[in-house]
């Protein structure tokens, strides 16, 4: 494109010297185009991890501590295995699927950047609620006398607390009782909360002698 190039300049009078070695001729020489070899260093693929975490701790907010190991390089090029901790601040209401990242905290080697290390909440089951989004659902095995006679639910909260909850309506199948605010915090607002939501599995009695359902019919018949 020079000038100077061989085959002569393919640009008509001033230009040639324009577009000439001032600009063009250190990019193009085979000796000194090393240059347009040169590798952007590439980040490598963020290594995942699950964190699995009680309701309780998901309820109250927890801190976690993490114990990674990691090669680095030093100042002198050589690669060496370091130990770090890594602290977790879980916040009141994270949900599953939550991610933390600790940017380029993977291993470190020539021409790469470190992998960004990613902890995933996840739920452990719990013996008496499982979560629905905010709300909390606690299922009650009553028999089917007390579905009609009436029922006391007693659950302690994921935060220590006593709750009693008389229910004095017919319990049906597919029946809910629901108590507001006795769900999960809510992650952007924590003084606010979901629902506390009761169901019921009623058994049902396999077999019921002649009299017995004589006794039904005369207590249930209009």
């Amino acid at each position: 494109m020079g000038g100077g190039g061989r085959g002569g300049s393919r640009f008509p009078g001033q230009m040639g010297g324009m577009f000439g070695e001032e600009m063009f001729g250190s990019a193009f020489r085979g000796g000194e185009g090393a240059s347009m070899n040169f590798q952007q260093p590439r980040k490598a693929a963020p290594i995942e991890n699950r964190l699995p975490c009680s309701l309780e701790d998901l309820y109250k907010g927890s801190t976690k501590k993490m114990k990674i190991s990691r090669e680095i390089v030093d100042a002198s090029g050589k690669t060496k295995t370091v130990e770090e901790i890594l602290t977790i601040n879980i916040k009141s209401g994270w949900k599953k699927g939550t991610k933390i990242t600790f940017p380029e905290k993977g291993n470190e080697s020539p021409n790469i950047i470190p992998a960004d290390i990613v902890f995933i909440i996840d739920e452990k089951p719990h013996d008496v609620f499982t979560r629905e989004g905010n709300d909390l659902i606690a299922t009650q095995k009553i028999s089917l006398v007390e579905a009609l006679t009436g029922y006391t639910v007693h659950l302690t909260t994921l935060d220590g607390r006593s709750l009693t909850i008389p229910i004095n309506s017919v319990i049906h199948p597919g029946y809910e009782e629901v108590v507001v605010r006795e769900g999960m915090p809510i992650p952007k607002d924590p003084s606010r909360k979901g629902n506390l939501r009761i169901k019921f599995d009623i058994r049902f009695p396999t077999r019921l002698t002649s009299e017995q359902k004589a006794g039904i019919k005369r207590l249930l018949v209009p």
